[in-house]
């Protein structure tokens, strides 16, 4: 059994992944910034008397994430297991976003990460023991608009996993980054539903999503990958999840920078016809569809 602290735990990919390290009977430190958004969780906890304990930790404060991890050790032991969830993406198009969105993505995404893999690493290093899970996305792979704030802070954290691998790997602690594809999520619903910009990409962006969303990967898929990465002992570095994810990041390696700028830079028919060629989806609005 392994101690495993997980962030972001009350909903979608954090979620299941706590539920799923908890039916495999790990000790599980589920954690979140707000406790009554746990109720859920909870719930599928108790009536599966699962090994689930819920904490508050807020991942934008260095407070939160040290008096957190301080009273699961103190109480508990040290952490095997780090599993970097928490996050959020806000699509927007560079010149629309504000400022304050870009910091806040990173604060949670990236920074989030780091406080939490800062407070764990001195024990790891020590016991020359422990695994880091960091939760990126193909948009840390594949900088498309108008995820430009998320797949900035995705990027960050991607780079700094490869870092840190790097470093604490002679202290047998293993380092991993996990790349989700288009995952039926909250987050992805909300990217389904983007209409509003000066920008065709947005909209166009939506409509991907929506008919992506059509034929659904659920969080569980994630969760299980993430629980099969800490259970087998692998030092992979980089594991991309979902039956688009692969194919997406190579059918970028396949173009160079300039034809994959041209590419997402095309009008909209073009770029519709075009994900049609490729993917064989329909993304066109219905007047589109009318017209064609």
């Amino acid at each position: 059994m392994k101690k495993v602290l997980i962030t972001g735990t009350n909903r979608g990919i954090g979620m299941e992944t706590a539920l799923a390290f908890g039916r495999a009977a790990h000790q599980v430190f589920a954690t979140m910034r707000n406790l009554e958004n746990g109720a859920e969780l909870m719930r599928y906890s108790e009536q599966e008397s699962l090994p689930i304990s819920i904490y508050q930790l807020d991942v934008d404060s260095d407070e939160s994430v040290a008096q957190c991890i301080q009273e699961i050790a103190s109480d508990h032991g040290p952490i095997d297991v780090l599993v970097n969830n928490a996050g959020f993406g806000q699509p927007g198009s560079v010149e629309e976003a504000p400022i304050a969105e870009f910091k806040a993505q990173m604060e949670t995404n990236y920074f989030g990460a780091l406080r939490c893999i800062k407070a764990v690493l001195p024990t790891m290093r020590k016991n020359k023991s422990g695994c880091i899970i960091n939760i990126s996305s193909i948009s840390g792979k594949i900088a498309c608009t108008p995820m430009g704030p998320y797949s900035a802070s995705k990027f960050a954290l991607e780079a700094i996993t490869e870092a840190l691998a790097q470093e604490v790997k002679p202290f047998n602690i293993r380092v991993s980054v996990v790349e989700p594809g288009i995952i039926d999520t909250e987050a992805a619903v909300r990217c389904s539903l983007m209409i509003n910009s000066l920008y065709p990409q947005v909209r166009r962006f939506a409509r991907l999503f929506a008919e992506a969303l059509k034929t659904p990967t659920p969080a569980s898929l994630v969760a299980n990958k993430i629980l099969e990465i800490a259970e087998s002992g692998t030092w992979q570095l980089k594991h991309p999840v979902g039956p688009d994810a692969v194919p997406f990041i190579n059918w970028r390696a396949s173009m160079t920078d300039e034809q994959w700028v041209d590419w997402n830079a095309q009008e909209d028919t073009d770029w519709y016809d075009a994900v049609e060629a490729t993917f064989g989806m329909n993304c066109r609005p219905e007047k589109l569809e009318k017209e064609k």
